[in-house]
């Protein structure tokens, strides 16, 4: 006799569920160890720095459960923890690995992503003013995890992790993060792009009227299909 399709139903959610959660408790895991850590290593560049120059303003704030930012001089990198449970592109590298063949609900990911953003954006309430994705993290049920951004911070980390989290892991993953945001200068705009603007822009746009933008990165499954 075949299955009560609606007890067939039932399984596949139970189980979906369960993993989703378990996800979900890792990557909050490490969201509390990012937090708790750049508290620790913005007080320590604060002691090495504050001597020297009064005037370099690092500092954390905590916004909500899911979100904190680290400023660093005229940078505010904002530490996002999704809610939801993903599933990346088909594809994307990660489903073509003998990690994901072997178990399926491998797949399931809790992400944290980090934006850079400006801080004089936020200081002088410049809205229109861009922020940009410079790392993620994705972490599943087995704590597997994965991290993509630019330069150091994609390159010091497979497209699938080895062996589980480990706070080390975290550890490095945010002293990257705050040095690219630091080496990371702004770009100017083109000459012909901002030679004309209009009073309007003028009015609401005092602050940010040639201001630069920072460059931030594309996933690497964006990459491959504009290939």
């Amino acid at each position: 006799m075949s299955q009560d399709p609606k007890e067939n139903i039932a399984q596949i959610l139970l189980t979906k569920s369960g993993i989703k959660q378990q996800a979900y408790r890792n990557v909050c895991t490490a969201f509390k160890h990012l937090k708790e850590q750049s508290v620790l290593l913005i007080e320590e560049l604060k002691s090495k720095t504050s001597e020297r120059d009064k005037d370099i303003f690092l500092g954390v704030e905590f916004i909500n459960d899911q979100e904190f930012t680290v400023r660093i001089a005229g940078d505010l990198l904002v530490f996002v923890l999704h809610t939801n449970i993903i599933t990346l592109p088909a594809d994307y590298e990660f489903y073509k690995s003998d990690y994901v063949a072997e178990q399926p609900l491998r797949k399931y990911l809790g992400q944290i992503n980090v934006y850079n953003f400006m801080a004089d954006s936020f200081e002088f309430n410049r809205l229109n003013d861009p922020g940009y994705l410079l790392a993620r993290l994705l972490i599943n049920y087995e704590n597997y995890f994965i991290v993509e951004g630019d330069r150091q911070v994609g390159f010091m980390f497979e497209s699938i992790s080895s062996k589980p989290l480990e706070k080390v892991d975290l550890d490095v993953m945010i002293q990257l993060i705050i040095t690219q945001a630091a080496e990371n200068d702004l770009m100017a705009p083109p000459f012909p792009q901002i030679r004309n603007i209009t009073v309007r822009e003028k009015m609401e746009k005092t602050q940010s009227l040639g201001a630069g933008n920072k460059i931030g990165f594309q996933m690497s499954y964006q990459n491959e299909t504009k290939a």
